[in-house]
């Protein structure tokens, strides 16, 4: 059953020089993996999959509005709904309570198709830009 979940590459992409190979993850590590993934690329950077992505970059100076944060929660349903077909979303929620510092967090509460398990991916979504440096 775990197959459906598949393996990938870490990321960032980490290399073992023990054994010569890339460091691979897998299951439900792999999911939490594609998912920041799926929020950090902006659309159009995938060359074979241009429509890949979430373009959260575009709202780096928006006001923090009902809008803002209901805009942002779909653009992230649509990314996964088209992108993760791992899971099933359960909910995405939006926590501006540290903007005044520059950062909202993102939670998404999903369950995984194949093992019924639910988890959350909290992603932290930066709107200075310049502050996802680390």
């Amino acid at each position: 059953m775990s197959d459906f979940l598949g393996t990938g590459w870490s990321f960032p992409p980490t290399f073992d020089n023990v054994n010569n190979t890339v460091v691979m993850t897998s299951d439900d590590v792999d999911i939490q993996l594609s998912l920041q993934i799926l929020l950090a690329t902006r659309t159009g950077e995938r060359v074979m999959v241009p429509n890949y992505g979430c373009n959260l970059n575009e709202m780096v100076f928006e006001p923090i509005t009902t809008t803002f944060k209901t805009y942002i929660s779909e653009m992230i349903r649509t990314a996964i709904l088209y992108y993760e077909p791992r899971i099933d979303l359960n909910a995405v929620t939006i926590d501006d309570s540290q903007s005044t510092s520059g950062v909202i967090i993102i939670s998404v509460t999903y369950t995984v198709r194949t093992t019924n398990s639910r988890f959350n991916f909290v992603y932290p979504y930066y709107i200075n830009e310049g502050t996802e440096i680390q």
